[in-house]
């Protein structure tokens, strides 16, 4: 599989849903992600650990991708991450937007660089995340 098609495969998945997510994910991975609550970084325990906790506070967590571009072994996706929390099954809310780069080494994802902010739910910034063919 190309890189392109590594990462889509990963953000196809709903996270909360999904055993084998860590499987996309390289044994020597990192990840630096600047949120809106500051500075993170993570390596393949962190990535498990924070995997395995989605599962525990959502009943979904899906990726709606926007764009996903590549080039060589890089990609950047652009994406709103959706969730239906366990306190309100009815409901699936935005969470928030991102822009991240992924590295792919070995057929999996290696390095990753996050931006996000938490998700403007105004109809104009929702449709600007709109999903297109990837």
């Amino acid at each position: 599989m190309s890189a392109k098609e590594i990462v889509k495969a990963f953000y196809d998945l709903d996270l909360a849903k999904t055993n084998n997510a860590i499987d996309f994910i390289h044994e020597d991975c990192y990840l630096q992600w600047n949120s809106s609550n500051g500075f993170t970084e993570l390596n393949y325990e962190g990535i498990k650990h924070m995997l395995d906790g989605l599962k525990k506070s959502f009943l979904s967590f899906n990726y709606r991708v926007s764009h996903l571009l590549e080039d060589d072994n890089t990609v950047t996706a652009r994406y709103t991450i959706y969730v239906t929390p366990i306190e309100q099954p009815e409901k699936e809310d935005a969470l928030a937007h991102f822009i991240s780069i992924w590295e792919v080494r070995d057929g999996k994802m290696y390095k990753g660089f996050e931006i996000s902010q938490l998700a403007d739910v105004s109809s104009e910034s929702l449709n600007s995340y709109a999903e297109i063919k990837v």
